[in-house]
């Protein structure tokens, strides 16, 4: 069992950051979207990752560190350009689900570097497999949308 140190803290809250990010992001591309079942499954990814966010909170609480607040420049940046390509794209689906694909790949690289980590106790590592998995699961459902809305 590896134990909880401060740059474990770290890579946590830089992880609910990202994930608080792809709630947002999320969000907006439910709003960008006409097509009912995209729009659905925007929400419930959004909702997802509510959810992971505060699963990787209560993680960090357990082994006293403090829980980072709020979202980052680059995720609130990456809204604006999703509203941008919703803008001047003749596709909104299909750019949305163009980003949603790009993103859930970037959250899969990111949790298998904190994954990476031998350090981790065994709670943390488990709770990150999870979200991972359901990461992983999600990039194919989204791959499989992309079908529907050509």
């Amino acid at each position: 069992m590896g134990t909880y140190t401060e740059e474990v803290g770290k890579k946590l809250n830089d992880l609910i950051e990202r994930t608080y990010d792809a709630e947002k992001g999320y969000k907006k591309a439910a709003e960008n979207v006409d097509h009912s079942g995209l729009k659905n499954y925007f929400n419930t990814k959004a909702q997802q990752r509510y959810d992971f966010g505060h699963e990787l909170k209560t993680e960090i609480k357990a082994f006293g560190q403090e829980v980072d607040k709020g979202g980052s420049v680059a995720g609130t940046l990456h809204r604006a350009w999703m509203d941008t390509k919703a803008l001047f794209s003749s596709n909104n689906e299909e750019s949305m689900l163009e980003e949603s694909i790009r993103g859930e790949k970037a959250a899969v690289e990111e949790y298998s570097d904190v994954l990476g980590d031998v350090n981790l106790p065994s709670s943390t590592k488990s709770v990150l497999q999870n979200q991972k998995s359901k990461i992983e699961v999600g990039l194919n459902t989204i791959k499989g949308l992309e079908d529907i809305v050509d």
